[in-house]
C-alpha cells in the first residue's frame, strides 16, 4: 500500500501553516500529500445558524480553499484533499493506514508560552498510532527556519535501543529526506540513594562511572540507525537533568524535535507523556510525537 502525508486543515492560519509544512515535507520524502477536513452535521435549535447545507458548503470552501493555495505554493506536490463526515480525532485517526505521518496545527503565543494545543490535537496525539508533527503558524510560514533542506533534527533518546527506536528512526528518515543532520538527546540524573541495583552499579562501574555509562547507552541506541543512515551527520549530547529541559535546551536551533510516546493506555485513556507535553508547549520548533510500545 502506498504512504502518505496526512494534514489536517480547519481554516485557521494553525492549520493552514501545518499543511504548507506538510507540503514541504511531502516534497522532501517523495510522497502525496492528503489533505482532511472533519465536519460532521450538528443540528441545533439556534435560528442564526447555518443549516445543513449552508454548513456543509462552509466546509467545501474551507478545504477548496486550503488546497488552491498549497497547489500555488507546491505545484510539484501531488495533492488530494476530502472532507470526512466525522469529529477531527476520529477523522484524522481514521487515515494512519496509509499515512507515513499526521500533521495538525498548533496555536503559538511566542517562544515563552509556546504552543497552546487544545484539545482535539492531544486527542489526536494521544489516540495516534502514527507519528503526529504538530506546527505552529509562526513554524510553517515561508521564510521560517522550517524551509528547505538542511539543518538539525533533535531526537530524545531515553531507556534502552528497543525504547526509542521508533522516534530514532524517524528522526533519521528525516533527515535523510532533508540531507539535515541528527543531534541525538540523552538526559540523565543522578540516582536516589537506594534506587540502583548491585547489578547497574557495576555496569557503570565497568563504564567508568555514571556519565560514561549513559554516553555509551547513547551510542548503543544509535548504533543500528547510524549503520542505515551512513550519510547522515550525528552528534551526540549527554547531559545531566530533566528529559524536557535537556530537549528544549538541546532545540534552539532545531528544524524539527522528535520525541517519544508511551503507546499505552492509562487509567484514563491515553496520555501524550509529560516529555512529549513539555515539548510540545515549549519548542521553538515543530515537534513530531511518535508512539512506541512499552
Amino acid at each position: 500500500m502506498s504512504r502518505e502525508i496526512v494534514a489536517g486543515v480547519d481554516g485557521s492560519p494553525e492549520s493552514l501553516a501545518a499543511a504548507d509544512w506538510a507540503a514541504r515535507e511531502a516534497l522532501h520524502r517523495g510522497l502525496p500529500l492528503r489533505l482532511v477536513h472533519a465536519w460532521r452535521w450538528e443540528p441545533l435549535d439556534i435560528p442564526f445558524l447555518p443549516d445543513r447545507q449552508g454548513q456543509e458548503r462552509t466546509a467545501q470552501d474551507v478545504l477548496r480553499d486550503a488546497e488552491a493555495a498549497l497547489a500555488r505554493r507546491h505545484p510539484e506536490v501531488r495533492l488530494t484533499a476530502e472532507v470526512l463526515a466525522d469529529t477531527p480525532v476520529s477523522a484524522l485517526t481514521s487515515t494512519e493506514a496509509r499515512a507515513e505521518l499526521l500533521v495538525i496545527g498548533s496555536r503559538g503565543h511566542g517562544a515563552v508560552a509556546g504552543f497552546l494545543l487544545g484539545s482535539y490535537g492531544q486527542q489526536i496525539i494521544a489516540a495516534a498510532t502514527r507519528p503526529v508533527v504538530a506546527v505552529r503558524s509562526r513554524d510553517g510560514g515561508s521564510g521560517s527556519r522550517a524551509e528547505g533542506r538542511g539543518g538539525v533534527i533533535v531526537v530524545g533518546q531515553l531507556g534502552g535501543p528497543e525504547d526509542s527506536a521508533p522516534a530514532l528512526r524517524f528522526a533519521f528518515e528525516t533527515a535523510a529526506a532533508r540531507g539535515a543532520s541528527v543531534r541525538a538527546v540523552r538526559a540523565w540524573s543522578l540516582p536516589p540513594l537506594f534506587a540502583y541495583s548491585p547489578g547497574s552499579l557495576a555496569l557503570a562501574d565497568e563504564a567508568g562511572g555514571l556519565v560514561p555509562y549513559e554516553e555509551k547507552a547513547l551510542r548503543e541506541a544509535l548504533a543500528p540507525w547510524r549503520e542505515r543512515f551512513p550519510q547522515v551527520p550525528v552528534a551526540e549530547h549527554v547531559e545531566i537533568g530533566s528529559a524536557g529541559q535537556v530537549l528544549l535546551s538541546s532545540s534552539g536551533d532545531a528544524r524539527l524535535l522528535v520525541v517519544g510516546r508511551r503507546a499505552r493506555r492509562g487509567a484514563v485513556g491515553p496520555r501524550i507523556g509529560s516529555v512529549a507535553h513539555a515539548a510540545l508547549h515549549l519548542a521553538p520548533c515543530p515537534v513530531a510525537v511518535v508512539p512506541h510500545d512499552g
